[in-house]
C-alpha cells in the first residue's frame, strides 16, 4: 500500500500522476487529505482525498509514502503534525518515501536525508537542511526516491513502482503509457 499526502496548495500534477502510475501498475493508493477530503491545489483544482488525516495512522500494510511538491502545499506539509508522525513511523519500519519538487524539503527538516543524496526545485537547494544536494532530475538513495519538479512527475511514479513491484512492471505500465520518452 502507498500513502500520498494531500496539502492546500499542492502541484496538481505531481500529486496526480503518481496516484495514477502505481495504481495502473496495481497498487492500492490511499490519498490523504491534510485539510479534510476536499484538497484545493496550487493551480486551483480540487481533489477528495480517500480520506482526511484526523486521527490518520500509518497503516501495517504501507509500503511507501509520498509528498508531492507545490506552494504553499509544501510548506503546509512541512507544518504538519500528522505529516511528521507519519514520516518518522515510516522511517523506524524501513518503508520507501518518496518526495518529488519542493517536497524533499519535509524529509530534510525531518532529519530524513541525513546520509542520503537529494534533489530538489531549482533554486531551493539552500533549503535542503541535510543530505547531499545533487542537480539530477531523478535520485534514489537507499529507500528515499526524490524528484526535481513536475515535469519529471512520470519518470519520478515509474521509479515508484520500481521499487515496489519491479524493473519489468515499471516497463510493462510505461510501455502503456506510450512514452516519448
Amino acid at each position: 500500500m502507498v500513502v500520498e499526502f494531500l496539502a492546500p496548495g499542492f502541484e496538481e500534477a505531481e500529486a496526480v500522476i503518481p496516484v495514477d502510475v502505481l495504481r495502473r501498475a496495481g497498487q492500492t493508493v490511499l490519498t490523504v487529505g491534510l485539510s479534510g477530503k476536499e484538497v484545493t491545489g496550487s493551480h486551483g483544482i480540487t481533489l477528495t482525498a480517500d480520506e482526511a488525516a484526523d486521527g490518520f495512522v500509518l497503516p501495517k500494510s504501507a509500503e511507501l509514502v509520498i509528498l508531492p511538491g507545490g506552494m504553499p502545499g509544501t510548506r503546509n506539509l512541512d507544518a504538519s503534525e500528522i505529516v511528521a508522525k507519519t514520516l518518522m513511523e515510516a522511517d523506524r519500519r524501513g518503508i520507501f518515501l518518496g518526495a518529488i519538487c519542493a517536497a524533499p524539503l519535509v524529509l530534510g527538516n525531518k532529519g530524513l536525508l541525513q546520509g542520503h543524496k537529494a534533489t530538489i526545485f531549482p533554486g531551493m537547494e539552500d533549503e535542503l537542511p541535510s543530505g547531499v544536494f545533487t542537480p539530477e532530475p531523478l535520485v534514489e538513495s537507499g529507500r528515499i526516491i526524490t524528484g526535481r519538479a513536475g515535469g519529471v512527475a512520470f519518470e519520478y511514479a515509474l521509479l515508484l513502482v520500481e521499487k515496489l513491484m519491479g524493473r519489468d512492471r515499471a516497463q510493462e505500465i510505461k510501455e502503456t503509457l506510450h512514452p516519448i520518452w
